[in-house]
């Protein structure tokens, strides 16, 4: 397919704004392209360059593009820059510009993949540069319709509202004329949560080539997660004979280690890989007794005298810090395995808690970083709400219950994985905090009219839109602030997505794109006329930044509305 036919989908899909629509021209767009660009195609419409886990980034920002801009029109860079700010979009802009271009190439859809992967990796010194004059190059010789997509993919805003579901739902109806294939097509990008190659294997062999999707060393599995309930008889009668775990307030961490290549790679609750944040696990050769392991643990700072656990916050600055080895030597890890999901290239998700537990056993060689998470056998209501209290007094976030019989289930699905969490211990107020997006912010009055935010606006998805909740302005240090402000700016809109429903008082004086989680706590959930969603948080307070999660991860509006019932009844 010509990318300039592909560019003419995406203007197409960017116009319409009902999902069974896009989802409609998503499905035509598969069945034109050919087999050996579908993978690249779809990752395309998604504003990437592979899977999330694969990281490939441009690392471009927004000057660098202009200067691009710049050496391809011959215009002024102050002349480029004020266009820019005028009209917010790199992309609408060289749509509008005169390039010089040398020659009209009608490029296909692999050789734009291809030319934007090789600016994405150019690396070391001059790497900017000649990322400047790749692109450029590119910019002269595309059409102006297909430059516009390609501005906007380079510095990560395609702006097409849709994730992987749409795709899938398109794959689906293209397969079958509806979505009745979904379910099966989110069990398979659970354990390869890779959409573009899901979606090649499906046009090349149909959905029967979807039982040779497996779980493989390299490939993260979707994280499972845990539901909530507060009732201990209600656990103990939905779940029956159970394994009671402390909760650490810790990174998700997901290990996958081959011995024969010694290669270690972790990845995060959202799928990015995390390898460099965590030296000390290239001594797993010497803890290991298998020749191939994928183990989900939870990774926690912890004090070399006293031997206690230390805060998120603190655990958390090893990913923000360059030098990770000499971090690592004053915030050392421990890495609490909780369960195994593969072993020696078999998967293990099928099998019981109980029996994963025993191989976690029998494969970890006792050492003091990489340690067996310890677990308690009941079917005792008052035994859970008792380890449950322990762990509380002891500092951990509560409990984790699972179900001792049950399978590893990725993602948020069944009842296997229960969570009880009291962050906040105090009666009249959520047991729970929420993780939660946010979508604008207010600029600052009084002191803080020199950090130039005053609060922010947090919200989470409801269907295919962003819906408010709270207006969040407390619990922020001076410094954090500041920190907020640097990190909304590089993610500044001009206008409103289509699909933000927000309106009223509530309105920010500055859009963002939804990508920063923050963990937010509230006495309760009220309904409220004021927001999209019809309920919002009363005293809302921010608890921390969720560095290690994405928007993916963040609180679904089935969770809002559980938590709803419990709070307003």
């Amino acid at each position: 397919m010509l990318f300039k036919d592909f560019a003419g989908y995406l203007e197409k899909l960017e116009k319409i704004s009902s999902r069974l629509e896009i989802t409609k021209v998503l499905a035509e767009l598969i069945e034109k392209m050919s087999v050996e660009e579908t993978d690249k195609g779809i990752y395309l419409t998604l504003g990437q360059l592979g899977p999330d886990f694969d990281n490939k980034e441009f690392n471009m920002a927004i000057k660098m593009v202009l200067r691009s801009v710049v050496e391809g029109t011959g215009v002024s860079a102050n002349e480029i820059e004020r266009k820019y700010k005028d009209l917010g979009d790199v992309g609408l802009m060289v749509e509008v510009l005169d390039f010089k271009r040398i020659m009209a190439v009608k490029y296909s859809v692999n050789e734009i993949f291809e030319k934007l992967k090789i600016i994405a990796d150019e690396g070391g010194g001059g790497s900017q540069e000649r990322k400047v004059a790749r692109l450029s190059e590119l910019l002269l010789t595309a059409s102006s319709l297909e430059r516009k997509y390609v501005a906007r993919m380079v510095i990560g805003k395609l702006r097409l509202g849709f994730s992987e579901k749409t795709v899938f739902d398109a794959l689906s109806q293209m397969t079958s004329g509806g979505k009745t294939l979904r379910k099966e097509l989110d069990k398979a990008f659970q354990i390869y949560p890779d959409p573009g190659y899901i979606t090649k294997v499906v046009k090349e062999k149909g959905m029967s080539g979807l039982k040779n999707v497996k779980v493989k060393t390299g490939v993260p599995v979707v994280p499972a997660l845990c539901q909530r309930l507060d009732n201990y008889q209600e656990i103990v009668d939905k779940m029956g004979v159970v394994a009671v775990e402390r909760k650490y307030d810790g990174t998700r961490v997901q290990i996958h280690f081959n011995k024969k290549t010694n290669e270690v790679r972790t990845y995060t609750r959202n799928l990015e890989e995390s390898s460099p944040m965590f030296p000390e696990l290239q001594n797993m050769k010497e803890w290991i007794k298998a020749d191939e392991v994928i183990l989900d643990c939870e990774a926690v700072g912890y004090e070399r005298k006293t031997n206690k656990v230390l805060p998120f916050q603190i655990t958390i600055t090893r990913k923000r810090k360059h030098d990770v080895a000499e971090t690592a030597k004053s915030i050392p890890l421990r890495f609490f395995v909780f369960d195994i999901l593969s072993l020696n290239g078999k998967s293990q998700l099928d099998k019981p808690y109980f029996e994963r537990r025993k191989l976690l056993a029998e494969i970890i060689k006792r050492n003091g970083t990489l340690v067996t998470d310890e677990y308690y056998k009941t079917n005792d209501p008052a035994e859970v709400q008792k380890m449950h209290d322990i762990f509380l007094r002891e500092g951990f976030e509560g409990a984790v219950i699972k179900m001792w019989k049950g399978e590893y289930l990725p993602g948020r699905q069944g009842w296997n994985w229960v969570k009880i969490k009291e962050a906040e211990g105090t009666s009249g107020k959520l047991s729970d905090t929420l993780d939660l997006v946010i979508l604008g912010y207010y600029l600052g009055r009084g002191k803080r009219a020199g950090f130039g935010i005053g609060a922010f606006l947090v919200g989470l998805r409801k269907g295919n839109a962003w819906v408010s909740i709270a207006k969040v302005g407390t619990g922020l240090t001076d410094e954090e602030f500041r920190e907020l402000k640097k990190k909304l700016d590089k993610l500044e809109i001009k206008e409103k997505p289509s699909n933000y429903l927000v309106t009223g008082a509530l309105v920010p004086d500055v859009w963002v794109e939804p990508s920063v989680v923050v963990e937010v706590a509230a006495d309760e959930i009220t309904k409220s006329p004021n927001h999209a969603g019809g309920v919002a948080l009363r005293f809302p307070r921010l608890v921390k930044f969720r560095e290690d999660k994405g928007p993916k991860q963040a609180t679904t509006w089935k969770e809002v509305e559980e938590i709803a019932k419990l709070s307003m009844s």
